[in-house]
């Protein structure tokens, strides 16, 4: 596995051992760069393979254009602008545009001279690569706008970071990155219809409000009330793009925030319980409801060195 920057592989923060000569497929009409490659040998008979992946921000005579391709690929707009040409269809790229294609699919791209694009790609093959891509909705040749782009910019970097993590885990931690960029994809294009879209600001809005302000949220309707909606509408919101009510959000919140104290500090669960105005108890339940364990129990395998995982994590 190897990871080049730049155009030249000169900077590389990876390993300092860029491919000398990166693949012919990977273009080089670039003014930045990260990449990593995966398996640049892979056999299709073997499971979903990752080939390659990696962010770019394209030169002003970027242009590829091929007849066809070996492997599937996804490519994220995430500034820019451009244009990509499917078979026969040409669709304009700028941020937030996500396409796909893959083997006996024509394709065409270009960025614009003014606005460069800036984007990120992974190839992928193996046996089952299409039918990966059409469970969550993506046919190679097609091309969809997503809301939710930050998300999907940070399930692109979580991918990028496991393949360069240089270790026996790297290929399939990236495969399960793989598969969580592709629900990112899928919520995301979820969010960008319609009245989707504004729901999904709308909704973004008051889980940063929670975020900033979980310490001192007292109630559901609090928060509500601060952030200009009726708790019904809250709740509707939190179901349909957290899956789970702002209460239970919430509360993983004040647990997880808790959790760090109790590791790092010798305060109390009473104490603690007390910062949110609940009791002992209340605050012992929603503690195991989250971590599996009491605070107690918590506190006891901090002190062997031992702390457990959330049983679900945060979705931030």
């Amino acid at each position: 596995m190897r990871a080049d920057a730049g155009t030249d592989g000169s900077d590389c923060p990876a390993d300092g051992n860029p491919p000398a000569h990166p693949p012919s497929f990977i273009s080089r009409q670039v003014t930045d760069a990260l990449r990593f490659y995966l398996n640049l040998d892979p056999r299709t008979r073997r499971e979903l393979t990752i080939v390659c992946g990696g962010w770019e921000e394209c030169a002003q005579d970027y242009v590829v254009d091929r007849r066809t391709f070996p492997y599937y690929s996804i490519e994220l707009v995430v500034s820019g602008r451009g244009e990509v040409e499917l078979g026969n269809q040409r669709h304009e790229l700028a941020p937030g545009v996500v396409f796909t294609y893959g083997p006996d699919i024509p394709h065409a791209m270009r960025s614009s001279r003014t606005e460069r694009l800036r984007k990120y790609f992974v190839d992928f093959t193996g046996r089952g690569a299409r039918k990966f891509l059409n469970q969550f909705n993506l046919v190679p040749g097609e091309v969809l706008r997503i809301g939710l782009l930050t998300e999907a910019r940070q399930a692109f970097d979580a991918l990028i970071n496991s393949a360069l993590s240089h270790d026996r885990f790297a290929e399939k931690a990236a495969r399960l990155q793989l598969e969580l960029l592709l629900i990112w994809i899928a919520r995301g294009a979820r969010a960008n219809v319609g009245s989707s879209r504004r729901a999904a600001a709308v909704f973004d809005r008051c889980r940063q409000y929670f975020i900033a302000h979980f310490r001192t949220i007292r109630t559901v309707q609090d928060a509500a009330l601060a952030c200009h909606i009726n708790v019904a509408y809250l709740t509707r919101l939190f179901r349909r793009f957290q899956d789970e009510t702002p209460y239970r959000y919430l509360q993983r919140l004040q647990v997880q925030w808790a959790a760090e104290r109790l590791q790092s500090t010798d305060c109390l669960v009473k104490s603690i319980a007390s910062e949110f105005n609940i009791d002992q108890f209340q605050f012992s339940r929603a503690f195991k409801r989250v971590y599996g364990i009491s605070p107690s129990a918590f506190i006891a395998q901090r002190r062997a060195a031992s702390i457990p995982p959330a049983r679900t994590a945060i979705r931030l």
